[in-house]
């Protein structure tokens, strides 16, 4: 598999970071504490690459329509400046990808614009899914993944770290900005002003921000957020601590939690699928059937969180036991640095999903005591 580097390849090794292949990108794993990069997060803000995701712009008089028709969900109902978080599914219903979809103000030309984030490693197959879907539809498809970064800033001082590098002029653009929505923002980085599209989105269960920026401006941006921190403000964190904070926050991971052999409903997505909405889209049919059999509800597995009552984790594909009989299997799971016990999430069969149902986690042979409990784990304070 080919190598592929971030535009702050050089910042992260200059950082001491200790780099891991995440799809088919060099990525940090951490730069020097997971531990301490999760806990940063948590109390301060931390500061990721995330430039491995994908970037598609879709343009044209039929972007909606077309939208509609490629993913689950009903994107021409999205007001103008808003995110939602959909699915691109195949015909079977099973999942490409989970992705977020920001409607951006009309083009010069009165067409609709939106742009499209898949996940690192599908970003390729979702570019070539829509554009093999526009075929029929008054649709332009760009991929710009390749030419553009995306640097995360998370945790409970992100907002009043990102103001020190606004304009006091712009302030309310984002002190203003929802969450699930995204501005043009004017950022001070090399002494001048280049404006930006912030979004107030994350994986870490946090208030934070995601900054789309050109390749070649990534560095001075990130440099730029460095600088302006003080001490312990603002900590450089890697893709171990951003697992740990997702699972926590309960949010899935293509891989893990979703897969093609997956399907929306037996992960908890159902009110992602609009199949109410007008016309066909790609694997509506299939998911029709998926719903109507009880996917996820009184048929087959469902993703549920379990809450470890020992000091052992479970880990990814370890069996889930009722009795000692296999009745599920791990998809993502460790200790909890925010909680203080272990966490998972697995698929169970359904008839063992309700709260407190008392289950058990193979783990090489000892069977460690769960919990079954809502999700998230963790919820931040508002």
């Amino acid at each position: 598999m080919t190598e592929n580097y971030t535009a702050l390849y050089e910042q992260h090794k200059k950082a001491g970071a200790s780099f891991t292949d995440f799809g088919g990108w060099q990525m940090p794993l951490k730069y020097n504490s997971e531990l301490a990069e999760h806990h940063a997060v948590r109390k301060s803000a931390g500061l990721f690459d995330l430039s491995h995701m994908g970037e598609v712009w879709v343009t044209g008089p039929q972007a909606a329509a077309f939208l509609d028709y490629a993913l689950v969900g009903k994107i021409s109902a999205m007001p103008v400046g808003k995110a939602k978080y959909s699915l691109i599914c195949n015909e079977d219903g099973g999942i490409i990808d989970d992705l977020i979809t920001y409607r951006r103000p009309a083009a010069a030309d009165g067409t609709d614009v939106f742009l499209v984030v898949p996940n690192a490693g599908n970003a390729t197959v979702v570019a070539e899914a829509l554009a093999d879907r526009a075929a029929s539809f008054d649709v332009q498809v760009r991929d710009a993944s390749a030419e553009t970064s995306l640097i995360a800033v998370q945790g409970p001082k992100a907002e009043e770290l990102l103001l020190r590098l606004v304009p006091a002029a712009s302030h309310n653009e984002v002190t203003d900005l929802k969450y699930y929505a995204a501005v043009e923002v004017p950022l001070l980085v090399g002494g001048a002003g280049q404006e930006l599209l912030v979004a107030r989105t994350g994986y870490t269960g946090e208030d934070g921000f995601e900054i789309f920026v050109p390749n070649d401006a990534a560095p001075a941006l990130w440099q730029a957020l460095i600088a302006i921190a003080d001490e312990g403000e603002l900590t450089p964190a890697g893709l171990a601590s951003r697992d740990s904070l997702r699972l926590e926050a309960g949010m899935p991971l293509y891989g893990n939690e979703l897969s093609l052999q997956g399907d929306p409903f037996a992960a908890g997505l159902g009110p992602v699928v609009a199949l109410s909405k007008e016309g066909d889209f790609v694997g509506k049919a299939a998911l029709a059937a998926k719903k109507e059999a009880g996917a996820g509800t009184t048929s087959g597995r469902r993703l549920v969180g379990l809450k470890g009552l020992g000091r052992r984790a479970g880990r990814a594909h370890y069996p889930v036991l009722k009795d000692g009989v296999p009745v599920g299997e791990v998809t993502s799971g460790q200790p909890s640095p925010t909680l203080g016990y272990p966490v998972a999430m697995a698929y169970v069969d359904v008839e063992h999903t309700a709260p407190g149902t008392a289950l058990h986690i193979d783990l090489r042979g000892k069977a460690e005591p769960f919990e079954v409990v809502e999700l998230p784990f963790y919820r931040r304070a508002k």
